[in-house]
C-alpha cells in the first residue's frame, strides 16, 4: 500500500518514477574500479559498467549484479543510479569462469531472496557471457520479465577457433575451457531468453550457423567505448605525452589481459619481422607483469630467442586514467588476438587517432574499411602481421588517413550513448511483438 501512495503521490508532483535495469555478469572482479587485468576481468567488466552509466543517464536506476567472493562489500554504489549487488555462492575463493555455472543456482536463491525482501522491480533482465546467460535466464522465469541475453564470446567459434589452432590438444583444450558443457548450455540460454545481442556481423552469422537462433531473435550491437575519455589530440600535446613516458622513435603498443587468445606472442613474433626493417621501432606491451604467471615467463622467454630484449618493453596492467595516453602515445596500436568477439582496446585507440592493425581471426575487422578506418591481417602469420604494421609506420599518407578516419568511424558507431540507446530501442521493438513489461 504504502508503495501505491508514493507512486501516486509522484504521478501528482510530476515526477517521473524510474524503472529499473538488471545487469547479470557472475564472474571476475566486478566493481566500480575495476582491476582490469586480473583473472576474467577485462573488456566485458568496462562493457557492463559503461552501458549501466549511460542506461542511468538516460533516466534508468541499474543494479549489476555480480558473484561476492573473498571479502567484496555486498553492495557498492557506482554512480548516482547504480549500484552493484553481489551475492554469494560456492564460498569465498575466485571461480574459473568455465566451471562458475556450476555454483549458480545457489546464487539465484540468494538473488531472489534480496529481490523479494527489497521489493525491486525490473524491466527487463540484460545478462553476460553463459554464465551469467544462466543466472539471468532463471531469475527472468521467476520475475516474470523478460531476458536480454549478450554472449560477448561464443562457444563453439572460441572452440573451432582453439581446436584450429592447436589441433593435437582438442582433449586438453575442453578440460581447460569446458566446451562441452558451455555449447550445450549456451543452446538451451539461447533457445529459453527473449533476446541474443550479438557485437559484431560475424557473430550473427554464428548463431544462425551453429546454435539455429532465428533472425527475428537476434540484434547487432557493437560494444562503445567513453567519448569523454578517449579522443585524439595535438601533435604538440601527444609530444608532451610521449617525453612524459620516456618514448623516442617509432613506437607500436597493445594492451590486455594476459591470456592464451590475446595473442600477445603473435604480436612478438611478428614485430620481430618489424625490428628487421625499422630498427628504432619499439613494442610496448600492458600487459601485467606477475612473475608467477606462466604466459608472462614464457612471452618473455620468446623476446628473448627473437633478440629483441632491448626492442620489447613489458609493463604492468594500466589505470583507467592512463590508458587513453598509452593510446595516444603510439604510432600504431594493435590488436593480434588468435579469437577476439570484438576487440574494445582497438577501438578505444582509434578513437584517440592511433592507427591501428587488427586481426581478422575476430568480429571488428568486418566492420572497418581497409586502408581507411584500420588495416587487418591474419596475426597467424608473422610476415602477413608484420608487413601490415609497418605500412602504417613507414607511409605518412596511410598514416594519416588511418588516424583521421578512425577517430570518425568509431564517433559515428560506437559511443556508449549511441549503444545504450539501441538497446533499449531494441527492447521496445520487442516488447510491442512479444512481451508485457514489467510496472
Amino acid at each position: 500500500m504504502a508503495k501505491t501512495e508514493n507512486k501516486s503521490s509522484n504521478k501528482r508532483s510530476g515526477r517521473r518514477v524510474k524503472e529499473r535495469i538488471a545487469m547479470v555478469s557472475t564472474h571476475g572482479y566486478v566493481a566500480g574500479e575495476a582491476p582490469l587485468g586480473m583473472p576474467d576481468t577485462g573488456g566485458q567488466v568496462v562493457y557492463v559498467l559503461e552501458l549501466s552509466k549511460k542506461l542511468a543517464q538516460l533516466g534508468y536506476k541499474v543494479d549489476i549484479w555480480t558473484r561476492r567472493f573473498e571479502d567484496q562489500p555486498e553492495i557498492e554504489k557506482v554512480d548516482t543510479d547504480v549500484r552493484i549487488i553481489r551475492m554469494p555462492c560456492g564460498g569465498k575463493e575466485f571461480i574459473p569462469k568455465e566451471f562458475l555455472y556450476k555454483k549458480l543456482p545457489a546464487w539465484g536463491e540468494n538473488a531472489l531472496r534480496f529481490i523479494k525482501k527489497k521489493r525491486l522491480k525490473y524491466q527487463f533482465i540484460n545478462s553476460h557471457y553463459w554464465d551469467a546467460g544462466l543466472a539471468g535466464q532463471h531469475l527472468s522465469e521467476v520475475l516474470g520479465v523478460p531476458h536480454i541475453h549478450t554472449p560477448h564470446s561464443i562457444g563453439s567459434w572460441k572452440k573451432e577457433q582453439m581446436e584450429t589452432d592447436y589441433p593435437d590438444d582438442k582433449e586438453a583444450l575442453d578440460k581447460k575451457y569446458n566446451f562441452s558443457r558451455r555449447v550445450h548450455h549456451e543452446n538451451i540460454l539461447y533457445r529459453e531468453c527473449d533476446m541474443v545481442i550479438a557485437t559484431s556481423p560475424i557473430q550473427l552469422d554464428i548463431l544462425r550457423r551453429d546454435y539455429d537462433v532465428p533472425a527475428e531473435k537476434m540484434k547487432m550491437i557493437p560494444p562503445g567505448y567513453d567519448d569523454n575519455r578517449f579522443f585524439p589530440m595535438s601533435g604538440a600535446s601527444r609530444d608532451a605525452v610521449r617525453e612524459e613516458l620516456g618514448y623516442t622513435g617509432k613506437v607500436v603498443a597493445s594492451i590486455g589481459r594476459l591470456a592464451e587468445n590475446k595473442g600477445f606472442d603473435l604480436l612478438v613474433q611478428a614485430f620481430s619481422v618489424v625490428a628487421e626493417r625499422e630498427p628504432e621501432t619499439r613494442l610496448r606491451l600492458a600487459v601485467g607483469t606477475d612473475p608467477n604467471n606462466k604466459l608472462l615467463k614464457e612471452l618473455k622467454s620468446l623476446v628473448s630467442k627473437l633478440k629483441l630484449d632491448k626492442k620489447v618493453t613489458i609493463r604492468g596492467s594500466l589505470d583507467d586514467e592512463e590508458m587513453p595516453d598509452f593510446y595516444r602515445a603510439a604510432d600504431v596500436f594493435c590488436l593480434p588476438s588468435r579469437y577476439e568477439p570484438f576487440g574494445m582496446t582497438a577501438i578505444e585507440a582509434m578513437a584517440c587517432g592511433t592507427p591501428t592493425v587488427i586481426t581478422t581471426h575476430g568480429g571488428l575487422y568486418r566492420t572497418m574499411k581497409y586502408g581507411e578506418d584500420a588495416l587487418y591481417a591474419d596475426s597467424f602469420d608473422k610476415e602477413d602481421f608484420g608487413i601490415t604494421i609497418l605500412k602504417a609506420l613507414r607511409f605518412p599518407a596511410i598514416h594519416r588517413r588511418l588516424s583521421l578516419q578512425g577517430a570518425q568511424k568509431v564517433r559515428s558507431l560506437f559511443t556508449w550513448t549511441g549503444i545504450a540507446q539501441q538497446l533499449l530501442g531494441a527492447v521496445e521493438d520487442r516488447s510491442t511483438q512479444r512481451w508485457v513489461l514489467a510496472d
